[in-house]
């Protein structure tokens, strides 16, 4: 078992940086190489290109993230795919709105190089841009994630985190985690640490979070 995050808890919430290779062009755990690259074969033989849009992601990377959609320089879109106008919304209304698509920095599985957003490269030409919404996922990419739905069932080292709307986090079929190490860091998950961490931080709606985060951590959890 991996036991880097239980030596150095900064590397849970994205502060420090777990061991890292690369695989399929992203940064991910050594563990989750024979099983991407299993599944990249998979894919390939069945048709599809498959690539990975993003593997590991620091607080930093997270925060500049956050931050940008907070602020207005990236788009906030609602279940539809369709951009909100956020200027519309109290700060309560565009903290949620985010957090239905985007993970508080500190609170991103892919902090811990466990987790990948993943999709069919072959789609993405002629100047196509890649979404990663349930729509393209339901429209020009429903091929290659209906496939990997069924691949996904004859196995258990990869699972989706959010094949389902909970209410917090919204569905993304493209997002994968390697179970075996994503469900040992979430069990030491600690709100008090993640606190501090964003009290030290320049984060967007730093108080709007700060007299929300237990309900968030328990709304959106990892």
């Amino acid at each position: 078992m991996n036991t880097e995050f239980t030596s150095n808890p900064q590397m849970l919430y994205g502060v420090d940086q777990p061991p890292l290779v690369t695989c399929l062009g992203a940064s991910v755990q050594p563990a989750l190489v024979e099983p991407l690259e299993l599944l990249a074969d998979a894919a390939s033989r069945a048709g599809f290109d498959l690539a990975i849009a993003s593997g590991h992601r620091s607080f930093e990377r997270q925060l500049s993230i956050f931050n940008g959609k907070a602020e207005g320089a990236r788009p906030v879109l609602d279940l539809d795919g369709q951009i909100i106008d956020i200027s519309l919304l109290s700060a309560s209304a565009l903290l949620h709105a985010i957090l239905r698509w985007s993970a508080l920095p500190g609170m991103s599985r892919h902090h811990w190089g466990t987790d990948v957003d993943i999709y069919d490269r072959s789609i993405c030409r002629d100047g196509y841009q890649l979404q990663l919404t349930v729509a393209e996922c339901r429209g020009p990419m429903a091929g290659f994630y209906g496939w990997l739905e069924e691949y996904l069932a004859a196995q258990s080292t990869l699972v989706r985190p959010y094949a389902r709307d909970l209410g917090g986090v919204a569905p993304e079929p493209w997002h994968l985690s390697y179970a075996p190490l994503a469900k040992v860091y979430a069990q030491q998950y600690s709100v008090a640490t993640l606190q501090a961490l964003l009290v030290a931080s320049d984060i967007a709606l730093k108080s709007t979070i700060i007299a929300q985060l237990p309900e968030l951590v328990q709304r959106y959890q990892v």
